[in-house]
């Protein structure tokens, strides 16, 4: 194997070793990609104004949330199906999270059951959920990942569609035999096509509720203790509106640039919702 020296190298090297529809998967955006591409640029223009004759020889990076202790102020964000890129899926990115000592939220489009990856070992781990129109079936999955030990959900409010991704249409993108939505395996789920994970996505992305309000937050807090995330915020109305409804916190996001196009970055739109 090369040797790594920097995360970018990461995304050249899966670019040799995985099949190109899987690559494209992880790696491109929603319709022309210009999010995408800005969420990198945007990094690109912040710079650094250094400090000198500090003491540094004692850096201490870690942090809390939630009142959970990390390592650092670095978290793994809930992503899909990581069985397409290893065998053990989402249970090996949870042992990698807990030995960096920080936190990790569970896709609902995981590879891997809530109750594998909480066997994976140690961990804090939060649970990412999209809300369907079969709310029976969002309560059991958090019955689950309150029976699991989950410390959070995460609620993503940014999908109401799922974003044109036009590499994915071009590859006529299909979940191989051996890799299904794994969340879902065991749930109440109605008449659907099981005889691949390809019915089972299908099925999913067909429930989820387009008609989901902030006021469906205060349903979900009746129906679980843990503290809910919104995820998918990026404007300071919009965090002002999730504080009123109770929110825990917040995650901005504009979901990587594989949603809605032409969003601003994320880190470009920090300063006004930290001083809103």
């Amino acid at each position: 194997m090369a040797l790594v020296t920097n995360v970018c190298e990461y995304e050249e090297l899966a670019k040799h070793k995985l099949p190109k529809m899987v690559y494209d998967f992880y790696a491109t955006g929603a319709e022309d990609q210009w999010t995408l591409r800005e969420n990198s640029e945007a990094f690109s223009r912040i710079l650094f104004q250094p400090r000198v004759l500090v003491d540094v020889s004692c850096i201490n990076m870690s942090t809390s949330v939630l009142g959970y202790n990390i390592s650092m102020p670095i978290m793994i964000a809930p992503t899909a199906l990581h069985k397409l890129a290893h065998p053990e899926g989402e249970v090996a990115t949870a042992r990698a999270a807990a030995a960096a000592e920080t936190i990790m939220t569970l896709s609902s489009w995981s590879s891997c059951s809530i109750e594998e990856v909480n066997l994976a070992g140690p961990g804090v781990r939060f649970f990412q959920l999209s809300i369907y129109k079969d709310r029976n079936l969002v309560q059991q999955l958090i019955q689950r990942a309150e029976k699991a030990g989950y410390k959070a959900i995460v609620l993503t409010v940014d999908a109401p569609w799922l974003g044109r991704r036009e590499a994915d249409v071009k590859n006529r993108f299909t979940l191989p035999q051996n890799v299904m939505l794994k969340i879902f395996e065991g749930l109440d789920q109605g008449k659907i096509d099981k005889t691949n994970g390809s019915g089972l996505a299908a099925y999913v992305a067909s429930q989820i509720d387009r008609s989901f309000s902030w006021k469906d937050i205060k349903w979900l807090q009746t129906v679980t203790s843990l503290p809910v995330l919104v995820k998918g915020i990026i404007t300071a109305q919009d965090t002002r509106i999730a504080i009123e409804y109770g929110a825990a916190g917040i995650i901005m996001s504009n979901h990587g640039g594989r949603q809605l196009d032409y969003l601003p970055a994320t880190i470009s739109c920090l300063e006004v919702v930290c001083h809103m």
